[in-house]
């Protein structure tokens, strides 16, 4: 038996899609006309391998081939284009491999009557839960020209804000890395002929120059033990930071940190107010509206936040109490401004505000980063040289002077 993903009607026009098991397409078109309906079209679900989902689920789309793609559809709708002859002058323009091969499946999806929003669910790896939501709202409200606007600013604030931060993190990274191939090629290569030199003279060595001969005699004779030790730790680390806990530990150490701490709390907090106020004037519900929000925060703290926020405010009660809770992450002013747009019935608006300040101010502080960072970086070659001069040149020094 195979799966078959239909789309079918009938004669009022009432719309029917789903899954079904079947042995062939003709069974599946059989069972749906004994329904009423007539099939549309009848798709075999192919199985997929594991290692074609890891491939295909590493390669993201890019942030600024999403924003032109919302940019030039909105225009092309607007000046009068179908939906379908719009998505395909789009994928004949699109130079991304992949978005190019999405956007086709869309245009053929259209032309099979399924709505963009329903064709844009099939691709979640480009499409988040927001940019599906909004459109859905748009095709409904009749206002998609609007809603793709709303989304083409959105992509370009956050390719904006990320385009800063990866400049910011650039120069450090770097030096640290480089860091650490320096201390793993000492080890490997300097230190084990200076130690021959101690062992001529046999003079007695002190803790931390015995540690450092222990470390590097170790990885000079077992080279392959050694990597595959730094891979198993690098390894090992990125698995604890992607599951439940090990995000908890790492997102309230970054809230401990500080300066780290400033930019988590300001980019959350302005990713947010420009998610939450762009789906409140598209017209999705606070509700529906938190819950794509808190989905799309990096924080485990801040997505907490928002979707407790989700199920409290069916309950009754307002946004700016519920995130006023001491254990909330969101600073004093996000709560004030929020309290501001509830009592004049202004929130979307307020948000926008909140959102362009708080964008401001991680812009700020990205152009500052460096020059922050810089003198702490300084602090650790500086301590990392004192080790070594201790451990190793201090010895020699006094081997000098015996001799």
């Amino acid at each position: 038996m195979s799966k078959f993903d239909y789309f079918a009607k009938n004669q009022k026009g009432k719309k029917k899609k789903g899954i079904m098991e079947a042995s062939s397409k003709k069974e599946v078109a059989e069972k749906i006309k004994a329904d009423g309906f007539w099939p549309v079209y009848i798709d075999e679900i192919k199985k997929k391998s594991t290692k074609k989902k890891i491939f295909s689920g590493a390669r993201s789309i890019p942030l600024k081939a999403k924003m032109i793609f919302c940019r030039h559809l909105g225009v092309m709708i607007a000046s009068g284009l179908s939906m379908s002859k719009a998505l395909d002058i789009l994928s004949e323009q699109e130079e991304h491999g992949s978005f190019k091969k999405i956007i086709l499946e869309l245009g053929s999806d259209v032309k099979k009557g399924i709505s963009l929003a329903d064709a844009m669910l099939k691709h979640p790896q480009a499409f988040n839960k927001v940019f599906t939501s909004m459109i859905k709202v748009g095709e409904t409200g009749g206002s998609l020209e609007e809603i793709l606007n709303i989304l083409s600013a959105q992509l370009e604030k956050d390719q904006k804000l990320i385009s800063k931060i990866k400049g910011a993190l650039i120069y450090p990274a770097i030096i640290i890395i480089v860091m650490i191939i320096i201390a793993i090629l000492m080890m490997m290569f300097v230190i084990p002929k200076i130690t021959k030199v101690f062992e001529e003279f046999g003079a007695e060595l002190p803790i931390a120059t015995k540690i450092v001969i222990a470390i590097s005699n170790f990885m000079a004779n077992n080279v392959i033990l050694t990597f595959g030790f730094i891979f198993v730790i690098v390894g090992g680390i990125s698995f604890f930071y992607k599951s439940d806990v090990g995000k908890k530990v790492f997102h309230k150490f970054f809230l401990k940190i500080p300066i780290i701490s400033t930019l988590v709390i300001k980019l959350n907090s302005a990713r947010f107010a420009r998610i939450l106020s762009s789906l409140l004037k598209s017209g999705v519900s606070l509700v529906e509206a938190l819950k794509i929000t808190s989905d799309t925060l990096g924080n485990y703290y801040f997505k907490n936040s928002v979707g407790k926020a989700a199920l409290d405010v069916q309950k009754g009660k307002t946004l700016s109490d519920i995130l006023s809770n001491n254990k909330t992450p969101f600073p004093f002013l996000v709560i004030k401004m929020l309290k501001v747009g509830e009592d004049t019935g202004r929130t979307p608006n307020i948000l926008k505000k909140l959102a362009d300040f708080y964008e401001e101010e991680v812009d700020q502080i990205t152009q500052n980063l460096s020059a922050i960072i810089e003198p702490v970086l300084m602090v650790v070659i500086g301590v990392a040289v004192a080790f070594f001069a201790i451990a190793i040149i201090k010895p020699i020094y006094s081997l000098m002077n015996l001799v």
